[in-house]
């Protein structure tokens, strides 16, 4: 009976990491669709993602001369630190699941963050300077995102005095009072801009693909084949974990299984995908109706994302 039971949960574990791996090129398709039909445009299909990925991994991996391993091995730890995260954080279900404890949740920001810095040292490696450029902008971007980040997570850790994401969904849902706090209201505007950021849906962000706007497609302009299919996946992954603490920790911790039946769990992953669909559509308004910014005043955002996290810890201590 204990095997079974355990069996049970491992595999609730691997579906929580193949939501992640198999449904992020969906909401990608998603939001790019919206996009196109908000600003009056046909776009491509939602199931475009996946075609490309099918497209590239069949193609030829163009290596430039002065590439090193760091080339190589960017596009792997960027795909495994995001197939990682899942494991750590609230998916599926609202509880914590066998592998759960590895890491508590400044423990998966900090492996967000290292797939993030595997490929900004990629497109330094390649040689290419619209690689160095963007990685440097991305650099500059981190300088401010990351810290909030963290201070994000700190202020999620002292609201609910405990380091695990799945407290903090628990605690949002017992407690009405504490969901409509002032500390946590900071929090989730805080996280909110940081999405812009790190989902590349700030206004410095370019739509348009010219190498000297780009920020993070720069970074990966000399991969092809099946590394870009990897470095791809896994930027749209990191964007379905972003949605993903921002919706089932701190915005809409409801609708997750309680028991991991089977019908909990389908049930629970319809939710999920209503929940991506609402805020894809959020974030695509809020990114069309803004004008675009130039980029020197990316602090602007940024820094008051820091603010909002700030207020947040003051809030929660008074």
């Amino acid at each position: 009976m204990g095997g079974s039971m355990e069996g049970h949960v491992v595999l609730q574990q691997i579906a929580q990491v193949l939501t992640i791996a198999l449904f992020a090129p969906l909401l990608h398709g998603v939001i790019a669709t919206l996009e196109e039909r908000v600003q009056r445009g046909t776009g491509p299909s939602i199931w475009q993602p996946y075609r490309d990925l099918y497209k590239l991994a069949g193609k030829e991996i163009v290596v430039p001369a002065t590439a090193s391993w760091v080339f190589w091995m960017a596009p792997v730890v960027a795909c495994t630190a995001m197939l990682t995260v899942p494991i750590l954080i609230p998916v599926l279900t609202d509880y914590p699941l066998p592998l759960s404890d590895m890491g508590d949740i400044l423990g998966g920001g900090l492996i967000l963050t290292l797939g993030g810095f595997a490929i900004l040292l990629a497109g330094l490696d390649s040689g290419h300077p619209y690689g160095g450029l963007g990685s440097s902008r991305e650099a500059m971007l981190a300088i401010l995102a990351e810290p909030t980040l963290i201070m994000v997570f700190v202020g999620i850790t002292l609201l609910a005095q405990a380091m695990l994401p799945f407290v903090v969904n628990h605690l949002l849902v017992a407690q009405p009072a504490v969901f409509w706090s002032p500390a946590h209201l900071f929090l989730v505007a805080a996280f909110f801009i940081l999405l812009t950021v790190e989902t590349e849906r700030l206004p410095i962000h370019s739509s348009i693909h010219y190498e000297i706007y780009m920020i993070g497609e720069a970074r990966i302009l000399e991969y092809s084949g099946p590394l870009l299919a990897l470095l791809k996946w896994a930027s749209w992954m990191k964007q379905a974990i972003l949605y993903t603490i921002f919706l089932n920790v701190l915005t809409l911790p409801w609708g997750l299984s309680h028991l991991g039946s089977a019908i909990g769990i389908v049930g629970a992953l319809v939710a999920l995908l209503a929940k991506w669909l609402v805020l894809g559509l959020v974030m695509v308004v809020v990114d069309t109706a803004q004008s675009r910014l130039r980029f020197y005043r990316y602090q602007e955002p940024l820094a008051l994302s820091f603010l909002m996290a700030i207020l947040a810890v003051i809030a929660r201590q008074i």
